[in-house]
């Protein structure tokens, strides 16, 4: 597990960039925490990282946002507004899994068990000032990125 302090949104942002570099496809990456503490502005400084240049807005209304860089396919959901969690076969989840992709869903406890295992759950909570973020690694792949993470961040990895 990697735990960090980030004093502000630009820094969150550049932390997304970092880590952005370390990810490798298939992953599922789940992002917990409450209003307001940057789930998107963190999925904004990945897909930088990840070379889009265009806006990356939250997929608050729209449930998801699709985004193909490079050979990479990056999904981005956003399912606070998902009613019941048998709308996920209505976006489509099933076909987005079987692709090599980069899967980011924002509130996941919101889908029941309609999901599949993540690789990283990320938690954002609130700090004064800034936010504190909590990467926890649930497979081997998990543990690849935060190891990397650590390497070339200078992070204390405590991936188990």
């Amino acid at each position: 597990m990697i735990e960090l302090h980030l004093d502000s949104e630009e820094a969150q942002d550049a932390f997304g960039r970092r880590l952005a570099t370390q990810l490798q496809t298939p992953l599922i990456v789940l992002l917990k925490g409450d209003l307001g503490t940057g789930k998107t502005t963190l999925v904004r400084g990945i897909l930088r990282g990840l070379g889009h240049s265009g806006s990356v807005p939250s997929p608050t209304y729209t449930l998801l946002e699709p985004y193909q860089l490079r050979e990479k396919a990056v999904f981005h959901l956003d399912l606070y507004r998902l009613r019941d969690p048998e709308e996920l076969e209505y976006l489509g989840l099933r076909d987005l899994l079987g692709q090599d992709s980069l899967l980011f869903v924002e509130w996941p406890e919101r889908a029941a068990s309609n999901l599949p295992a993540p690789d990283l759950d990320v938690e954002i909570g609130h700090a004064s000032p800034g936010r504190t973020l909590r990467l926890a690694a649930r497979t081997p792949a998990g543990e690849r990125v935060l190891r990397r993470l650590a390497a070339v961040s200078g992070i204390n990895d405590e991936a188990q």
